[in-house]
Formats: structure tokens, C-alpha cells, sequence
């Protein structure tokens, strides 16, 4: 008679441990194969990128661009298809970041990923639109007519492109605001009396955030994107109020 010998839980919790990591391993794969789709669809049309979305906004303040390195404009081509590319695939890369913590979750909280995927890239599109359409032409048009008209505003394409990503990628983050209070929520980990009580204190923290990411010192330029995140900070408190579970809406009416 044979008997089948059983795992300890010392190796059950390692092979777990590495049914994890090749989990996240898939799901990487799976978002680099994104990115990759992402930067072929870039590519195809980097020169209607390049001239109608990326210069547009240089273009239309009478900004001079130069080209100050050997291979800058090459190198500038492939930053902006791999930025690009990423940009385009951010719900694939949200739909896996999902898939590998679903897993640890009920079976009623799995059923939200695709309307938080959903969600969460229009948070983030939103987000780049605004910058781009709001807070860029006003930030550039200040740069172009501040200063002295002795000096000619001939600035770096490289140093262009830096600004105009950084700008593009922390507003879009920024206004992922309303998905994070949901989901923090959701699980009970944050309530919206909680945010509420802290209202003041995230007046503070997105005035910082404002005078340090944008890298214009004009007050205008900082209240543009500031007030944006004052209203999303005020949806989040209404997002959390509707979707924070019932005990906890119960306990906070008992204080």
C-alpha cells in the first residue's frame, strides 16, 4: 500500500510563493506586449504625432525649438514613440495590474476589474487632455512672453520634450484621484469622513504638488493645475461616501 506523501507548509508556502511570481511575471509580459503594440501604432504615425500633436503647442506660441546633440532628433523620435506607446496601452497595463491582485480577492470584488479599467483610463486620459489642452498653452505662453525682448527664447527640443512628458504623465496621474478613493473605499481603507476631516490639509499638500510640478513660477499657471485636483479631491470625498460599505457608514452616524 503506498502512501502519497503530503507537502509541509513551509514548501507549500514557497511553491505558492513562486506560482506568484510567475503570475506577475505573465502579467509583465503581457503589458510589455502592450507597450510593444502601443509603440508599432506610434510609429506608423510619428511623423502626424511629431508635427501636429507634440510641436502643435510650441508651434502656435511662436516658440523656436532647436536641436543641440549630434542625434538628438533620432532619439527624440523613439522617446516620443516609446512615451506614446505607453500612453496607448495604459488600460492593457491596468487590466493586468488587476488580473495579478485579483486573485486575492471575493468573488463579487473581481467582477469590478473591467469597469475599474474602464474608468481608470478615462481618469487618466482626462487627465492628459487637460494638460494639454489647458495647462501647457497657458504655461508656454507665459514662458514665450516673460522676460527680456533682448533675449530670444530658442529653447532645447530635448528640453521640450521633457517638460511637455512630465507634464502630460503627472497630470494624468493626478486625475486617477477619484478611481483610488473608490477603490480604497471600496475595501474599506480609507473613509470619506476621513477625507473630509482632512480637506485643509489637502488644500496644503496639492499647492505643493502645484508649485513643484509645474516648472513655470507664475502663480496663474499653478492655480490652473491646483484647481483641478481641489475638485477631484472633493469627488473622491463624494465617491468614497457612495461606495464605502455599509458598516462603516453605520459607524460613522453612531459618532
Amino acid at each position: 500500500m503506498k502512501f502519497k506523501k503530503e507537502k509541509t507548509d513551509s514548501e507549500a508556502s514557497e511553491m505558492s510563493f513562486f506560482d506568484h511570481l510567475g503570475e506577475l511575471r505573465k502579467r509583465i509580459i503581457y503589458a510589455l506586449i502592450g507597450v510593444a503594440l502601443g509603440c508599432i501604432i506610434a510609429g506608423s504615425f510619428i511623423d502626424f504625432i511629431m508635427n501636429k500633436i507634440l510641436l502643435a503647442p510650441a508651434t502656435n506660441v511662436h516658440l523656436v525649438l532647436q536641436n543641440l546633440r549630434p542625434f538628438g532628433q533620432p532619439f527624440l523620435y523613439f522617446k516620443t514613440i516609446l512615451i506614446c506607446g505607453i500612453i496607448l496601452s495604459i488600460p492593457l497595463i491596468l487590466f493586468q495590474l488587476w488580473k495579478f491582485i485579483a486573485p486575492g480577492l471575493y468573488e463579487n470584488e473581481r467582477r469590478w476589474a473591467g469597469k475599474i479599467t474602464f474608468f481608470t483610463s478615462i481618469c487618466f486620459f482626462c487627465g492628459v487632455a487637460f494638460s494639454y489642452f489647458v495647462m501647457i498653452p497657458s504655461m508656454l505662453s507665459f514662458a514665450q512672453s516673460f522676460g527680456s525682448a533682448a533675449i530670444a527664447n530658442n529653447i532645447d527640443i530635448n528640453e521640450y520634450f521633457g517638460f511637455i512628458t512630465m507634464i502630460l504623465l503627472a497630470s494624468g496621474i493626478m486625475f486617477e484621484m477619484p478611481m483610488l478613493a473608490f477603490v480604497l473605499a471600496k475595501f474599506g481603507i480609507v473613509r470619506a469622513r476621513t477625507l473630509s476631516r482632512y480637506r485643509r490639509h489637502s488644500v496644503v499638500v496639492i499647492l505643493i504638488l502645484a508649485a513643484v510640478l509645474t516648472p513655470t513660477p507664475d502663480p496663474i499657471s499653478q492655480l490652473i493645475f491646483a484647481a483641478p485636483l481641489f475638485i477631484l479631491y472633493e469627488i473622491s470625498i463624494l465617491v468614497a461616501k457612495i461606495v464605502q460599505p455599509k458598516e462603516i457608514i453605520q459607524s460613522d452616524e453612531k459618532q
